[in-house]
């Protein structure tokens, strides 16, 4: 069970980590401050700093746990083997970085723990507005302080942020053909952190990932579960942080919307 004492201590981690190491680049950053790490995909001075400085002190309030940062695996993908060995942090330093370098929001702070293989802690900052969002396995979900259920659009048509950058064409052109007629397709905030609490505050009702890294989902997936809405692999069965190589996972507010999804993507097949 996850303390509300650690819970506090994480929260000012985050904090710190926002004040010190990202909000003094936002819209502040030089084009030698971003790099681009991938297609599509960069990383700033911002993201280095932030995952520094959380290391150093989640380490310090954990010695006992590895830590799993997304820059470090990115560098050494051996950092890795650390979600199997046994309790770690998962760390993003800076989700939606994209955004952050383009001076726009959202961009958050996620943090997991994670004892081999299952999520036991997750803790979501927006680092511009300052929402904090945090779950324990079994103790419920709660966000600035105040226990929150999931809680659905109330939309005639189910409003669904579907991520179609890293689906194959072919597979692309199915959701749009046979998924989308069914939903109100509304763009993606290209942001973990703050797509699940989309999905847990009634602005989102369904959500489908593709890629399924640990510092993307572990925090948010616990999050929406224990709001009680669900969130999982198409088939059902539950989120990993070890199984990262494994595409797909549904986020829905409810069962039944989660159970819609999943059929609909399953005919796919």
């Amino acid at each position: 069970m996850i303390a509300p004492a650690l819970t506090a201590a994480v929260e000012a981690i985050l904090r710190e980590a926002n004040e010190r190491a990202i909000l003094p680049y936002y819209r502040s950053l030089s084009s030698a401050q971003i790099d681009n790490k991938a297609a599509d995909d960069v990383v700033t001075v911002a993201d280095r700093e932030s995952e520094a400085l959380l290391t150093e002190r989640l380490s310090a309030l954990l010695p006992e746990a590895a830590v799993v940062g997304e820059e470090a695996a990115f560098a050494d993908a051996a950092v890795l083997g650390r979600l199997t060995d046994g309790l770690c942090w998962i760390v993003d330093p800076l989700d939606g970085t994209n955004n952050f370098a383009g001076g726009q929001p959202p961009f958050g702070i996620l943090v997991a723990l994670a004892d081999r293989g299952e999520t036991l802690g997750g803790w979501i900052l927006d680092c511009l507005t300052g929402r904090f969002c945090h779950a324990g396995k079994g103790t419920g979900a709660w966000v600035n302080g105040e226990r929150v259920m999931a809680i659905s659009s109330g939309e005639a048509l189910p409003v669904a942020a579907i991520s179609l950058i890293f689906l194959e064409p072919a597979r692309r052109e199915q959701i749009r053909q046979h998924i989308a007629p069914h939903y109100r397709l509304v763009d993606i905030p290209r942001c973990a952190a703050e797509q699940y609490p989309r999905l847990v505050l009634g602005t989102n009702d369904v959500s489908v990932f593709e890629r399924t890294l640990p510092w993307d989902h572990a925090a948010g997936a616990l999050f929406l579960n224990e709001a009680g809405g669900r969130c999982a692999r198409p088939d059902g069965s539950a989120y990993r942080v070890d199984e990262f190589e494994r595409p797909g996972i549904i986020g829905a507010s409810s069962k039944r919307l989660f159970d819609d999804l999943a059929r609909r993507l399953a005919a796919l097949a």
